[in-house]
């Protein structure tokens, strides 16, 4: 049976050790400005249709698998399996896991007023796992050279944190965005590690660094050319005979996205911010409208859905329906190679198959929401994300100290 992905508990609750100021409005910190962040840096890490927050996911443990040899692929009941390495048990409540978070301080970095459901069952999770986590936000985050270490990050008096989730940037002006992300590199730069760090942000939330970075490894991905002003993208759209998909370069969840069919049809460039991105639409296989996403980590895959929708806008934000999937080899396969290829700790990688039967990587996202997967996977997410986290948390302090 699925994971609950309802929430009913009460939403001024602390979420582990919060140190965040009452909001005073939602949207987060820098909220309704227009920036890189409001497209791109928090949309990915939020639920679209917020709700009372509850813990009933983490009460209702998904169905466990058999405990197989170390390292073997697990597949799950249904919505995906994953590749599992010194877990003990994958089951929640009163599960036991080989990975102990004792005496290890975490923090949680989260856009304030958004995405509690995803931090809410992170925590939960770390928790469980004998770990302390601090919830706080970036724009709380400080550079500062009256400390040893340069870096305030609220609630750890002044010393580092043992490891960082990051869940959201937060909204914010390109200025705010910038030193934000200096901060990120400069924990990693301190020996901090960042789940996922500055350098994996930056390569998916930007679009084309994604799609060059997938070119350059030889991962199949559409042809896409990115360029700027409407007098190039004309040049490229000279005599069309093929669909190309128009994406918004800093963007997520289907927003903004539109296709063209002849060079008259190309946006004004206000409308795109004198930047156009110009993917190779790829037609759908036996007339059906239809994706994947697979939720992976540096471990294994986590878990998947089908994507199908009335038209080929897919997204589940967009009215896409998801549906349980199992991936094959293949799926797992070029995630997997899309994960090295950006160097992201965990990721919600889009898969397409045309009509040729090839399949393609659309896009990498590097602070996938995960709610609506979770209705339709028996794999409890938070629970694998935060193994695997603390996981390489303990990999890396182990790392240093023999350094």
């Amino acid at each position: 049976m699925p994971v609950s992905s309802e929430d009913h508990s009460d939403p001024n609750a602390p979420i582990g050790d919060a140190v965040l100021p009452p909001s005073p409005r939602r949207g987060g910190v820098g909220g309704g400005v227009k920036s890189l962040a409001d497209c791109a840096l928090s949309a990915p890490s939020i639920d679209e249709h917020p709700a009372p927050l509850s813990d009933r996911a983490l009460d209702r443990p998904p169905t466990p698998s058999p405990s197989p040899g170390h390292g073997e692929a697990v597949p799950s009941a249904r919505g995906g399996g994953g590749f599992r390495a010194d877990c003990a048990d994958q089951s929640s409540g009163g599960a036991r896991h080989a990975i102990n978070g004792a005496g290890l301080h975490l923090a949680l970095l989260i856009e304030e007023g958004r995405g509690e459901w995803h931090a809410r069952r992170i925590v939960r999770s770390l928790e469980a796992m004998g770990a302390r986590v601090t919830v706080s936000s970036l724009p709380h985050c400080a550079f500062d050279t009256g400390l040893a270490c340069g870096i305030d990050i609220p609630g750890f008096g002044g010393q580092l944190p043992d490891g960082v989730f990051v869940r959201s940037i937060s909204a914010g002006t390109l200025e705010q965005i910038t030193f934000r992300l200096g901060l990120l590199h400069a924990l990693r730069e301190s020996g901090v590690r960042v789940w996922n760090d500055a350098r994996a942000i930056e390569r998916c939330v930007d679009k084309s660094q994604t799609t060059f970075l997938l070119h350059k490894a030889g991962i199949a991905t559409p042809r896409t050319r990115v360029c700027e002003t409407h007098a190039h993208a004309q040049e490229y759209t000279v005599g069309l005979i093929r669909p190309l998909v128009m994406k918004p370069l800093f963007g997520s969840q289907g927003k903004g996205i539109g296709q063209i069919t002849s060079q008259a049809e190309l946006p004004a460039p206000d409308a795109v911010d004198n930047i156009y991105y110009m993917q190779d639409f790829v037609a759908p296989a036996n007339g059906i409208f239809e994706d994947w996403r697979v939720l992976a980590s540096r471990h294994r895959i986590i878990a998947a859905m089908t994507r199908q929708g009335t038209t080929w806008v897919t997204n589940i934000h967009q009215g896409g329906k998801a549906l349980a999937h199992e991936p094959c080899s293949e799926m797992a396969a070029i995630s997997m190679a899309a994960m090295r290829a950006i160097d992201a700790d965990y990721a919600g990688i889009d898969l397409i198959r045309g009509a040729d039967g090839r399949l393609q990587v659309l896009e990498v996202n590097s602070n996938p929401a995960w709610r609506g997967l979770q209705s339709v996977t028996n794999v409890n997410i938070a629970e694998a994300i935060a193994e695997d986290f603390l996981k390489t948390v303990v990999a890396h302090r182990g790392a240093m100290e023999t350094v």
